[in-house]
């Protein structure tokens, strides 16, 4: 029997926020969110969870760094705070059954906190990869997962929403999954 916070592929999604040039190159941690982004996004790809993503005003901001602009697929801009104001976002996931959605991007006090707010207002169960996440400056992105915590929502890891969306070594993903992993020790070896 699993536990109600357990994540499981085929009721997750992922959702990734508002990743986009302009907006990374004054995040301090981009190369390492962006290797983690890439990570969830190969990871959850080759498990079948739902990939969605949004731009900020990307006639302003850019659009989303090439690293993952390739891994996402359409990413309706918007001009609200919150993801949940972009076109299709929150409709696409009650349409697929997919009430459970691990939140990646920036900035983690601003458009995530809002899209996070919301989605829990919606009745999801949101999931908050930290080391997907950043602010241009720890202090606001740390006490936005504090604040975001005490809301409800779940502090976790890219690794662990793999692990945990495969179940165990039995899945027939492990080996590609585990490649996946060991692909990204390395890059975080070398940076």
């Amino acid at each position: 029997m699993a536990h109600p916070t357990q994540l499981m592929a085929r009721d997750a999604a992922i959702l990734v926020i508002d990743v986009q040039e302009k907006l990374m190159v004054k995040i301090p941690t981009a190369a390492a969110i962006t290797r983690n982004i890439a990570f969830l996004l190969d990871a959850a790809k080759l498990l079948e969870v739902q990939i969605a993503a949004t731009e900020q005003y990307p006639k302003g901001l850019g659009p989303t760094v090439k690293p993952l602009a390739d891994r996402l697929p359409h990413r309706p801009d918007k001009l609200a705070f919150s993801s949940c104001g972009a076109p299709g976002v929150v409709e696409t996931f009650r349409d697929k059954g997919r009430d459970k959605i691990v939140l990646a991007g920036i900035e983690t006090h601003v458009c995530v906190l809002h899209t996070t707010l919301d989605l829990l207002a919606a009745g999801f169960h949101v999931y908050l990869a930290v080391d997907a996440l950043a602010s241009r400056y720890a202090i606001d992105h740390e006490t936005a997962l504090r604040r975001l915590e005490k809301a409800g929502a779940v502090l976790t890891t890219s690794e662990t929403c793999a692990f945990e969306w495969m179940g165990g070594s039995q899945h027939p993903q492990f080996k590609a999954v585990s490649a996946l992993v060991q692909e990204r020790m390395k890059a975080m070896a070398q940076s």
